[in-house]
């Protein structure tokens, strides 16, 4: 499933357009981002409330398809413009990270 499927199967809004062919092939939560750097799997869509600078450094890092700012999480300028620069997806939903995990789960399974 490529991020822009995702998008549009769950409704998430997209806050910044990368690469949305890309493909997503798992999923992440965490909001700790050094434990995300370390632990998310590549291609994975990570689910999260960090909408600041650091994350896109992180999902770039950990090469991750997309961000989802969970529960109309904001995003900063600052975070949007370097996720901009990098081509970092970034979506958002109201709903909260597990809601959106078995949604995702059942997608890609």
């Amino acid at each position: 499933m490529t991020v822009n499927e995702f998008a549009e199967k769950l409704d998430l809004k997209v806050l910044v357009a990368g690469d949305t062919n890309r493909e997503i092939t798992d999923c992440y939560i965490g909001d700790l981002l050094s434990w995300v750097m370390g632990r998310a799997p590549e291609d994975s869509a990570w689910l999260t409330v960090m909408g600041n600078i650091n994350s896109i450094a992180v999902a770039t890092l950990a090469d991750v398809s997309c961000i989802v700012l969970a529960e109309n999480a904001a995003l900063d300028e600052n975070a949007r413009a370097k996720a901009e620069m990098h081509g970092v997806n970034i979506l958002l939903s109201q709903e909260n990270s597990y809601h959106l995990a078995v949604r995702l789960h059942e997608l890609i399974r």
